[in-house]
C-alpha cells in the first residue's frame, strides 16, 4: 500500500472528536475517530534504524494482510500516512467487529470451559502456518460476532516458512504468560491446560 503524506492541517482534522485509546510519555498512540475508523501511530525509536527504509508502520499492514491471506479475522486497513514531523507514520484502518476475551472474562455468562478449545485451536493453526505473535494475549484476540476468533494489534508479529519450532512455540506461551501475570490473571486462566495443548 502506498504511503501519502498528511499534512498537519489534515491531521488535525482527521482527529477532531477522536478518543485517545492509547498514549504513552511522547502523547497519544491510536485514536478512535468519530467515524468509527482506527487511526494508529508509529514513531521510529531511533535515529538510525531498520524502520528508515521500512516504516514500523509498513509491516503493520504486510502483518494484516498476512493474516488475511491465511483466513484469520484482522482489521481492514484503509490509509497508509507519512506524518509532518519526522519519523512518524501512521495507519488509518477499520476495525475488526467484536469483543475481545479480556473484556468477555467479565461477563457473566463467560466460562473458560466453552472458550479453552476456540483459543487452542486458533493459536495452533497460528503456529503450524508459521505466525509468531509474541504479543499474543487475551487483550488482542477478538471474539467477533459471527463467533470467529481474530487478532488485532499486529505490529509485533513475524513469520517463518515453515510451522514455528518448539523453542519459539514455548517462548510464545512464555510471553502470554508474562501478560497473564502482569494482568492478575493467572488464577482464572487454565494455562496449564493451554500448555499441555500446545505443547504436546
Amino acid at each position: 500500500m502506498q504511503c501519502t503524506r498528511l499534512p498537519q492541517a489534515a491531521f488535525d482534522t482527521l482527529i477532531a472528536g477522536a478518543k485517545v485509546l492509547e498514549a504513552d510519555s511522547h502523547g497519544a498512540k491510536v485514536y478512535l475517530l468519530a467515524d468509527g475508523n482506527i487511526l494508529k501511530l508509529f514513531r521510529r525509536k531511533r535515529l538510525f534504524s531498520s524502520a528508515l527504509l521500512r516504516p514500523y508502520s509498513a509491516r503493520f499492514i504486510a502483518n494484516a494482510q498476512r493474516l488475511q491471506q491465511l483466513g484469520v479475522p484482522t482489521l481492514k486497513v484503509r490509509q497508509h500516512y507519512r506524518l509532518d514531523k519526522p519519523g512518524m507514520t501512521a495507519v488509518l484502518y477499520e476495525p475488526l467487529p467484536g469483543r475481545n476475551l479480556r473484556q468477555l472474562m467479565d461477563t457473566a455468562d463467560f466460562t473458560w470451559q466453552q472458550s479453552l478449545e476456540p483459543l487452542i485451536a486458533m493459536i495452533r493453526r497460528l503456529h503450524r502456518s508459521g505466525v509468531y505473535f509474541r504479543s499474543l494475549h487475551l487483550g488482542n484476540v477478538i471474539v467477533t460476532p459471527e463467533g470467529e476468533l481474530g487478532l488485532i494489534d499486529m505490529a509485533d508479529m513475524s513469520f517463518t516458512r515453515g510451522p514455528l519450532s518448539k523453542r519459539l512455540i514455548k517462548r510464545n506461551l512464555e510471553h502470554f504468560s508474562r501478560y497473564l501475570e502482569r494482568e492478575q490473571l493467572t488464577a482464572c486462566f487454565p494455562l496449564a491446560e493451554l500448555n499441555r495443548a500446545l505443547l504436546k
